[in-house]
């Protein structure tokens, strides 16, 4: 029912812009990959607004990687696999745990400025983290900070352009080889990009979900044109919900980062009890997906919509000087984070699965490549270490570029390929009611809490929206809406068919973990359906 294009086209006929590098996104992941690969390429990013709009730039917490003496790469390494629970690749994990510090040093060099202390790299720790090994900027600003130096050195090179409001509808294939992108520009104009090679960096899904901490852009895009073009996926099952997001009247689900609580920040419900020994012997700082359901179950009992964060016993200078933006983004809506315990909920955050892609960010199509959270590089498993997720797309970036290094030069013109399919024009419900009916189906029946019952439903209320990939779609509100559709379909039907309890999925009709049946990956495929994987996590 999903079809291979969104829009008919044809190539003969469209404009043709050549270039060496497509890179689509403009996160860490894009741009820290687009500076690598302008070193011996001509790059052009795409970004559906500008270079600061990416979940980049929304990241708080910082960037984990090994820097202090007393740390070290298999102490990282440890934690990512416990972390991941059973899921993660082995052979990912080591290329993290010890090319991430080089990385870190690169953007130190591209002019990243991460927090100072006694002259030293500040390092902070993290939930799951047994050691202080994640660097900071401005505080809590570190993505905003790191995509601030990247834009810069973008902007100013000379091999390298913007292309700042185009959406990509879809990616152009000729035999399971990306050629290009089929690329809309601001004033209605399709054009055909045609590439080398193309890197999907172009982030997450949070908005399948009502409550979110990603920006809008976070629809899934990269995810649901991949797999149109034939592209494996792995592992949409698994979503990290973040415990801790602001929820209070009239202010947007804010992210209170986790480093709040690594500096000793404690939840209570609405009664003042601390409750996080009853779920975890690590307390505030058990993995993400075991304090947002601890979370959930304390709000039911105590029949609320949120629980409470306290750091009030820290000094205020200190929290004032450690979490300048969560500070003034509280005290806008009245709470001040020095003495008011801050009303928090879980939202949905991050995805651990994704594009497959092997060791050098290859995808199963030929010439497509996948950076950052549309990726699932097998770092990740089942349930994401905080502030890996930085690390993952500068190391896998750069192994991205020396592969492309390796591709000979393209043969395939694209030039014949055009998509006639019999569309109908049609009044639709308009894309934002239909919009926030998924992302209700997505919050009530596929959220923290699962069951056979409630995905059937939801899979049975998604699957009546198929019908809008039988009409002409004109709209980037229209296709991010098909991008959704794809994307929630996708998940509702991985986590369906994983019975068990893991990492970031978690069934009510069975909570427990199966290592027995269960220690493998759900693959989806267009042309094969769902697929499984042993994993390769020992």
């Amino acid at each position: 029912m999903i079809p291979r294009y969104l829009v008919d086209f044809d190539l003969s006929e469209l404009p043709v812009v050549d270039t060496d590098v497509i890179v689509i996104g403009s996160g860490i992941a894009g741009l820290f990959t687009a500076i690598k690969a302008s070193e011996r390429h001509r790059v052009i990013v795409i970004t559906k607004k500008s270079l600061l709009d990416s979940n980049t730039r929304y990241a708080q917490g910082g960037i984990a990687a090994v820097i202090s003496d007393e740390d070290s790469p298999d102490y990282h390494r440890q934690d990512t696999l416990m972390a991941g629970a059973g899921l993660c690749s082995s052979a990912s994990v080591d290329i993290l745990v010890n090319e991430g510090p080089a990385g870190v040093k690169e953007l130190i060099t591209l002019g990243t400025a991460f927090d100072i202390e006694n002259g030293e790299l500040a390092l902070t720790r993290e939930g799951a983290h047994s050691h202080r090994r994640v660097l900071h900027a401005n505080g809590d600003a570190t993505g905003y900070e790191i995509v601030r130096a990247l834009s810069e050195q973008a902007f100013s090179h000379p091999q390298i352009e913007i292309w700042n409001e185009h959406f990509v509808i879809d990616l152009v294939t000729e035999e399971n080889e990306c050629i290009g992108a089929l690329v809309q520009r601001p004033d209605g104009q399709r054009v055909f990009l045609r590439g080398l090679a193309t890197i999907l960096c172009s982030g997450g899904a949070g908005q399948l979900y009502r409550y979110t901490t990603n920006p809008d852009v976070a629809t899934g895009d990269g995810v649901a044109m991949s797999y149109r073009a034939g592209a494996v996926l792995r592992d949409l099952e698994f979503i990290q919900f973040h415990p801790t997001s602001l929820c209070y009247p009239g202010a947007p689900r804010f992210l209170i980062s986790e480093a709040v609580r690594g500096e000793g920040a404690v939840l209570r419900n609405i009664k003042g009890e601390r409750f996080m020994e009853k779920y975890h012997e690590l307390l505030e700082l058990a993995p993400r997906d075991i304090v947002a359901r601890a979370i959930v179950n304390e709000m039911e009992k105590t029949k609320s919509s949120f629980v409470y964060l306290d750091i009030t016993h820290e000094a205020p200078e200190t929290i004032k000087h450690r979490f300048p933006t969560i500070y003034e983004t509280c005290i806008g809506y009245g709470l001040d984070m020095t003495s008011d315990w801050i009303p928090v909920a879980p939202a949905a955050h991050y995805m651990m699965g994704g594009v497959r892609t092997g060791l050098h960010g290859e995808t199963s199509v030929y010439r497509l490549f996948a950076c950052g959270e549309v990726s699932s590089t097998g770092v990740h498993g089942a349930n994401r270490l905080a502030s890996n997720s930085l690390s993952e797309a500068i190391v896998f970036g750069r192994r991205i570029v020396e592969r492309i290094g390796q591709l000979p030069p393209r043969t395939r013109t694209g030039e014949g390929t055009r998509c006639q399919e019999e569309r109908q024009d049609a009044v639709m419900q308009p894309i934002v009611e239909r919009r926030l009916k998924l992302q209700k189906v997505m919050v009530r029946q596929v959220g923290l809490r699962r069951s056979a019952e409630g995905l059937n439903k939801g899979l049975e209320e998604l699957r009546r929206q198929l019908p809008i990939f039988q009409a002409a779609l004109h709209t980037r509100e229209q296709w991010e809406y098909a991008n959704m559709l794809t994307c929630a379909l996708l998940l509702t039907e991985s986590a369906l068919a994983r019975t068990e309890s893991r990492g970031g999925h978690f069934r009510e009709d069975y909570p427990q973990r199966d290592d027995a049946g269960w220690r493998k990956h759900i693959l989806q495929q267009r042309e094969k359906g769902m697929l499984e994987e042993m994993s390769d996590d020992v």
